[in-house]
């Protein structure tokens, strides 16, 4: 986390920049685009897997888990009012339809219209992307500091301590043959597509299909306000009623509202209505799977006790996984608005591009959401088993724990 923060605010910061060359600046995109995500994987896997280093008790690492999510859905809201709000305040004029203008070559059209863009409001968007960047990577640098500092790790919590070192191959084939992890794995996957396209495409939703051009931060804030807001209650919910059971609840109650704002007329009021009811389920989204991982590390415990120093395999699959669908939404998007014939910085968008918007944001995102409950269903730790599996461990740890007191006396006693 340490060495990696410093290098990742200088890619990240030169992401948003624009170079003054000719060609190759596809390039220059790409190369730091891939470096910043690899350095931001450098920060949240051990971030994420320091879960496991903090306590041994369940109910701890739940707590523990419902605060980091609600400071990184927190975060993101950050994020997102401080790039939207920064970015939203400057007009960039759209372009118009080349079709308004009777020329058949839409090409040759937009060249056109780019050559007599106002370039001075295009100057004034690239120095607000560059200092929402520099806002950003100051938060960055000033939260990393504060979990250095402030986070003590407990090696002896996550059992690391034993006679041989670890193989990771060794335990990567143990990790991806155990049951529970592949159904969570695959459940999580599906369930982070979701939100994904949701996420990636809302936007473009919010300002060609409904219209509302300068509300879509505003809404995107109202989501992740909401999902700040009730992360406390799924944390109360998942206690009182298992966490199964709150992974059905949670995660489905998206399911009517995104068909709701396809299906309803374009409407602020209902539009915002909609956002604040649907970041509830964005809200289970991002808690609850991530608080049924330490418990499959515990189930692993179990199956496999000669076995230490594996969490971090469980972790960074985690992460692998947040970021492959994080790509592959990404792709689906592009492609698809591209073969829909989606104009860039166009005022309007033709019909198709209309109705694809309607299907990466509500039907297909329905969808994915009906395969991760039924992954969910499959995935065989509830609470009963999971009470079996900490009283286990509770057992383990004190047998092993009066085996080493055994054997102290026993070396007292020869010395």
């Amino acid at each position: 986390i340490m060495f990696s923060t410093p290098f990742a605010i200088i890619s990240y910061f030169l992401i948003w920049f624009v170079p003054d060359i000719s060609t190759g600046q596809v390039m220059w995109y790409l190369v730091f685009y891939c470096a910043f995500q690899t350095l931001v994987t450098c920060f949240h896997v051990p971030y994420s897997a320091l879960t496991m280093f903090i306590s041994r008790e369940q109910s701890e690492r739940d707590s523990a888990t419902a605060y980091r999510m609600t400071v990184e859905v927190l975060g993101t809201v950050l994020g997102t009012a401080i790039q939207g709000q920064i970015v939203g305040k400057v007009d960039t004029p759209c372009i118009g339809s080349p079709f308004f203008f009777g020329l058949t070559n839409s090409s040759v059209a937009m060249e056109e219209l780019n050559m007599t863009h106002d370039t001075e409001s295009l100057t004034d968007t690239r120095n607000a992307y560059m200092i929402a960047a520099g806002v950003i990577g100051g938060l960055y640098i000033l939260c990393a500091f504060i979990l250095v500092l402030g986070v003590k790790e407990k090696r002896e919590s996550s059992e690391l301590q034993s006679d041989e070192p670890v193989s990771f191959f060794q335990g990567l084939k143990l990790v991806m043959n155990h049951g529970p992890y592949i159904r969570l794995i695959a459940g999580f996957l599906f369930t982070s597509l979701a939100f994904m396209l949701l996420e990636g495409n809302f936007a473009l939703f919010c300002t060609y299909t409904l219209g509302f051009r300068n509300e879509f931060q505003n809404i995107l804030l109202a989501i992740m306000l909401s999902a700040t807001l009730t992360i406390p209650f799924w944390q109360w919910f998942l206690t009182r009623f298992g966490k199964k059971t709150a992974v059905y609840v949670g995660i489905s109650s998206a399911i009517p509202f995104l068909i709701a704002v396809v299906l309803l007329d374009s409407n602020l009021i209902i539009t915002y209505t909609v956002a604040v009811i649907a970041g509830i389920s964005v809200a289970a989204a991002f808690l609850l799977p991530w608080s049924m991982l330490p418990d499959v590390i515990d189930d692993f415990k179990l199956q496999h006790p000669s076995s230490h120093g594996h969490e971090a395999i469980f972790f960074s699959f985690y992460v692998f996984f947040t970021k492959f669908t994080a790509g592959v939404s990404l792709g689906i998007s592009t492609l698809s608005l591209d073969f829909a014939g989606y104009q860039t910085r166009g005022c309007s968008q033709p019909g198709q591009v209309n109705f694809t918007l309607k299907m990466l944001v509500s039907a297909v995102p329905v969808g994915l959401i009906l395969l991760s409950l039924v992954l969910f269903k499959l995935y065989p730790i509830n609470e009963e088993k999971r009470r079996k599996n900490k009283k286990a461990l509770q057992d383990l740890r004190e047998e092993s724990n009066s085996s080493s007191e055994s054997d102290n006396t026993e070396l007292a006693s020869i010395v």
